[in-house]
């Protein structure tokens, strides 16, 4: 078996005019790839059909890109978004929280380590890291008072390493769009 270094490689990509980042980390978006994440983030119910006619591509393209696209993990999932204050009759409206968490140890492990747990969390919608300020910003959504209260006793009160944590509750969502802005399409 032939052994080539890194180098070689490189070469031989560059001499078959491909580049070595583009097979390194196997992505370039075209403008097609971006019609089709902007409509897919827009309505991923779209039938295969509708979105290549919306693409301006063919079906059967529209389908080996989409496939691409998830197997390259831009696509992480499609999934319905279900608004809450219409599942409110049925004890799906429930609280929202942005909560705030200071641990009091911020060694990588032990970041690690409460990440690990909040992820776990059903509650726990989003789970960020951020700087500077608290170690953790986590979105929370759970069906009442008790069980948000369940929850703070779980991760919070029994992990000896959150220092703090201040909770902030929604009264109104004005805004909730989880669509990503797109790059422009190269010319």
């Amino acid at each position: 078996m032939n052994e080539f270094t890194t180098i070689e490689i490189e070469r031989s990509f560059v001499a078959n005019k491909a580049s070595f980042e583009t097979y390194y980390f196997g992505m370039e978006l075209d403008a097609t790839d971006l019609r089709l994440l902007e409509l897919l983030q827009t309505d991923a119910s779209l039938s295969n059909q509708d979105l290549a006619e919306r693409a301006l591509t063919s079906p059967a393209t529209a389908m080996r890109r989409v496939r691409r696209l998830q197997d390259l993990g831009v696509i992480e999932r499609r999934v319905a978004l279900l608004d809450p204050h219409k599942l409110a009759n049925l004890g799906g409206g429930g609280l929202t929280a942005l909560v705030e968490i200071t641990l009091d140890r911020q060694g990588a492990e032990h970041l690690d380590a409460f990440e690990a747990r909040a992820v776990v969390e059903v509650a726990v919608q989003q789970c960020w890291r951020v700087s500077p300020g608290p170690d953790f910003v986590l979105v929370v959504h759970s069906a009442d008072m008790p069980t948000y209260h369940a929850l703070v006793q779980r991760l919070f009160t029994q992990d000896a390493n959150v220092r703090n944590v201040k909770a902030f509750f929604s009264v109104k969502r004005a805004k909730f769009d989880p669509r990503l802005v797109l790059p422009q399409p190269a010319k």
